[in-house]
């Protein structure tokens, strides 16, 4: 029996690793897709006014990015999600998380701003609600505040043309028509 351990070790070894090669490690299964939003009073990047996240997500459909000034791939996806604002064909709805408002002000105004309202979230909390471990995290929450969609790591025009936008447009064809998505 102890001659074959070293053979069953390596069998069992190269499998973990035959099974790892093809996942992507940027698709993580979220809990929260197919729940609601987190419903929290949360405050206005500029205002500092609260307000409930149902309220801001109630009745359209909402890209919820989760960003922060110190984040470096959020520098770098900023350009797509300017490009995204452009085309007026969502609610864009950021997440200032774990950020100052002095920094993230600075930011936008060096990078421009996407953003139709901007939720400061200095503490986390809604970052923890959400489960976000890293940003950019992307949300894509429909008009009755159900999570559809999620990434993580930067926003592609790929993963926007070929994932989000065909969503988005599915979402909001189903709002109109009252069908279920």
């Amino acid at each position: 029996m102890s001659k074959f351990a070293p053979l069953t070790i390596f069998v069992i070894l190269a499998w973990f690793l035959f099974d790892g090669l093809g996942r992507d490690t940027k698709k993580l299964p979220s809990p929260l897709v197919g729940k609601p939003f987190p419903n929290l009073m949360v405050e206005d990047f500029k205002t500092a006014e609260s307000y409930s996240t149902h309220s801001l997500l109630k009745d359209q459909v909402s890209l919820v990015n989760m960003w922060a000034s110190w984040c470096v791939t959020c520098r770098a996806e900023h350009q797509m999600l300017m490009e995204i604002a452009k085309t007026n064909s969502v609610q864009m709805v950021g997440v200032n998380y774990k950020d100052t408002r002095k920094e993230g002000q600075v930011f936008l105004n060096r990078l421009g701003n996407p953003y139709d309202k901007i939720i400061f979230d200095e503490s986390g909390k809604l970052g923890l609600e959400l489960g976000v471990y890293a940003t950019p995290e992307t949300f894509v929450v429909d008009g009755q505040g159900i999570i559809r969609d999620k990434h993580i790591g930067e926003l592609t025009p790929s993963i926007w043309k070929e994932r989000f936008l065909p969503l988005i447009q599915q979402l909001k064809i189903s709002a109109k028509t009252n069908t279920p998505s």
